[in-house]
C-alpha cells in the first residue's frame, strides 16, 4: 500500500504579489523552496488562512532572498497581498518508507523570514 504524506510545508507565509496576467503558478523565494524541500514545477497545495480557500498550483522559482510569495494567473484571484497562506507539498510513500519519514516544516514570520524549522507537528491538545 502507498500513502500520500506531507513532505514539506511553508507555514503562515505572507502573499507578497498577486499577478493576474502572469503564467499561472506560485513564485516562491528559492531560499524558502530549499528550506521546505519543494522543487520548481512541483505541485503544491495552498491554504488561505484568511478566507479558507484551498487550491492546487505549482511552484516556480522566485528571486533568492526576495521573501516572495507570488500568486499568479488564476491563483491571483485566490488571495490578496498580505494574506497568510500555508503552502504544502505531498509525496507518495511505500509502507516501508513511513517509519523514518519526517516532513520539512518551515515556520515564517510576517516578513517571510524563517522563524524556525521543525520535523514534528505537535500533538493537538483539547
Amino acid at each position: 500500500m502507498q500513502r500520500i504524506m506531507l513532505r514539506g510545508k511553508l507555514h503562515q507565509a505572507r502573499v507578497t504579489h498577486a499577478v493576474l496576467n502572469y503564467e499561472g503558478s506560485c513564485g516562491i523565494d528559492l531560499d524558502l523552496l530549499d528550506a521546505a524541500g519543494i522543487l520548481e514545477n512541483e505541485q503544491i497545495d495552498i491554504y488561505n488562512v484568511e478566507t479558507g480557500d484551498r487550491f492546487h498550483t505549482y511552484a516556480i522559482a522566485g528571486e533568492r532572498g526576495s521573501k516572495m510569495i507570488s500568486l499568479n494567473g488564476a491563483a491571483a484571484r485566490k488571495a490578496a497581498v498580505g494574506d497568510r497562506v500555508i503552502i504544502c507539498a505531498y509525496g507518495l510513500f511505500d509502507e516501508s518508507e513511513l517509519a523514518g519519514h519526517k516532513p520539512r516544516l518551515v515556520y515564517l514570520d510576517a516578513q517571510n523570514n524563517i522563524a524556525r524549522t521543525g520535523k514534528d507537528i505537535p500533538v493537538q491538545l483539547t
